[in-house]
């Protein structure tokens, strides 16, 4: 029989509730009977004892909130009873030590990937396409117009094909068929023939950076897009530039000097106001792209250690089981590919809220948790000078799926980091290159933290969603998983995983952290194109610093 409540830890004085529970109800756990003073939807959380007003609320064994008004035990928890709390945190005070898990089953396994000069493996082989200000997002379109239709990397048309049907009905007078409507065909259209085999797509960015804002934004742009140029998933780049802007090309080359001393990419930029006539700029970056790609298609998959990949670990539209199943469950494959040599990198600086002093215990030096400590109060400091605070965190969907603080969901949050040493910290934008577990500072932002993510080299994503989330990168595969097993079926388009049956109790974070492992692995061989990649999901959004949470 299923389990109805669970206690993540014995020092907590809440219960989860696996499935709906009623008012009056008699629930027994662990030797102790209580009775439900309130009803407990699925995934909420009611008190096992009475708490006072400023009692502290324990949940994964750290506070995640205090009581606000009195709460009887047996009553459900709510943003009117409990207010955000999190523990204090201090400076490394002992070691860590860490038993890692057994990875003897893919000790000799590879996958196959596309090796780049610097000893960087992709696992896709894209062009990318990027303006330094948002004055020229309208020419970067227009190229992404020509290159896409011709070179067969466009997507299939299913809603333009919906809309020319609906107006030809429209011409034609058909009322009736009109007022009924017309759904689009499953298959889509036939695409044009591939000229370039070993390119995986072109990618064309837009973005409202580059001007107009502080130098800091505009510094921090030039950073993100060195991040991407340099990124292994990535064979060579044209950038377009209008040549009065903040983020200079000047800074573009600096910053991926830092990333990328030995540069030997394809890299073409065009500056406009050098360039004469918009036609010459863009014939110019039309010409110089087609024989960048045809250089990038000489490039093949082959075998690479599993080392070599760097995956993001990130939550988004996230419920009361996401810090149960798909967390912990991606936290288990995280351990796995450290075991393995490989990098994670674990962002959403708000969503650590609460959990610093473990992450900071966890450190292999002291210089990395006071970094990470630097960090975090810099942070919480900027979101509090512009009226904010990382207590405004939790989306109204997160809050009525049952994460009603911020301390409370980034208990949770921080599974997906599994167990191993932090042995990075990474400030916004800076890339990655250190193995093992990389905390980075982002948003909990889901764009603009899988953006940053990448931007450090990711180049394989976890996303676990409990409510949904229809998002993805442009040269990176997001893995979507969900918490729970309802979601995956009725958003099967948008979900790779489904983690539910850690809730059921059919599988164990260990089986599933594990099965998540091999599809990475197929995903990395491009074998497996995930659900954002085949929908075109391909979102970029460059974080304005101290603004977003």
């Amino acid at each position: 029989m299923r389990n109805r409540i669970l206690k993540l830890d014995p020092s907590d004085n809440v219960l989860i509730a696996l499935t709906d529970l009623n008012q009056r109800e008699q629930i027994a756990f662990s030797g102790n009977n209580y009775t439900l003073v309130s009803d407990i939807p699925a995934k909420h959380k009611f008190a096992t004892e009475d708490l006072a007003i400023g009692a502290d609320v324990i949940m994964y064994g750290v506070i995640v909130g205090r009581a606000a008004k009195p709460v009887r035990q047996g009553e459900r928890l709510t943003t009117s009873n409990i207010q955000h709390q999190a523990a204090s945190f201090h400076q490394q005070s002992q070691g860590y030590r860490w038993a890692p898990p057994d990875v003897s089953r893919w000790k000799q396994q590879t996958f196959l990937g596309y090796r780049r000069s610097d000893g960087q493996v992709g696992t896709r082989n894209y062009w990318l396409v990027v303006p330094l200000v948002f004055c020229e997002n309208r020419n970067i379109i227009v190229l992404k117009q020509a290159f896409e239709e011709e070179l067969g990397f466009a997507p299939p048309q299913v809603y333009r094909h919906q809309v020319s049907e609906l107006a030809t009905l429209y011409r034609e007078g058909r009322t009736e068929e009109l007022k009924a409507g017309v759904l689009p065909a499953n298959g889509g259209d036939p695409r044009r023939a591939r000229v370039f085999k070993n390119i995986d797509g072109i990618k064309f960015l837009v973005h409202q950076g580059g001007c107009g804002g502080t130098r800091e934004d505009s510094n921090n742009l030039c950073g993100l897009i060195a991040g991407y140029i340099n990124h292994p998933n990535v064979a060579g780049v044209t950038v377009l530039s209008l040549g009065c802007q903040h983020a200079q090309i000047g800074i573009l080359r600096q910053q991926l000097r830092k990333r990328a001393p030995n540069f030997d990419k394809p890299l073409f930029i065009l500056e406009q106001q050098q360039s004469g006539t918009e036609f010459a700029m863009l014939s110019e970056a039309i010409q110089r792209t087609f024989l960048g790609l045809v250089e990038a298609n000489q490039a093949e998959r082959t075998p690479a250690a599993i080392s070599h990949l760097c995956v993001g670990l990130k939550c988004g539209g996230s419920d009361g089981f996401s810090g149960l199943s798909a967390n912990p469950a991606i936290g288990h494959t995280a351990d796995l590919l450290i075991a393995l040599g490989g990098r994670t990198i674990l962002s959403e600086f708000p969503e650590l809220c609460g959990v610093e002093q473990e992450l900071i215990n966890r450190s292999a030096r002291s210089e990395i948790s006071d970094r990470f400590v630097e960090l975090m109060r810099d942070y919480q400091a900027r979101a509090k000078s512009v009226g904010s605070g990382f207590e405004m965190n939790p989306s109204p969907g997160n809050i009525r799926d049952g994460l009603i603080t911020d301390a409370m969901k980034s208990a949770g949050a921080a599974k997906k980091g599994g167990t191993s040493p932090v042995t990075a910290v990474l400030d916004y934008p800076e890339y990655s290159t250190e193995p093992g577990l990389n905390l980075q500072c982002t948003p909990g932002n889901d764009v603009e933290c899988v953006t940053a993510q990448v931007g450090a080299g990711a180049s394989v994503v976890l996303f676990t969603t409990g409510l949904g989330t229809p998002t993805g990168n442009p040269i990176t595969p997001v893995v979507k998983l969900s918490t729970n097993s309802e979601l995956a079926e009725r958003m099967s388009d948008i979900i790779d995983i489904d983690t539910g049956g850690v809730i059921s109790g059919e599988k164990t974070i260990e089986q599933t952290g594990e099965a998540i492992l091999d599809y990475v692995i197929r995903v990395a061989n491009g074998d497996v194109r995930t659900k954002a990649e085949l929908k075109g999901q391909e979102d970029f959004i460059p974080w304005k610093r101290g603004v977003s949470l």
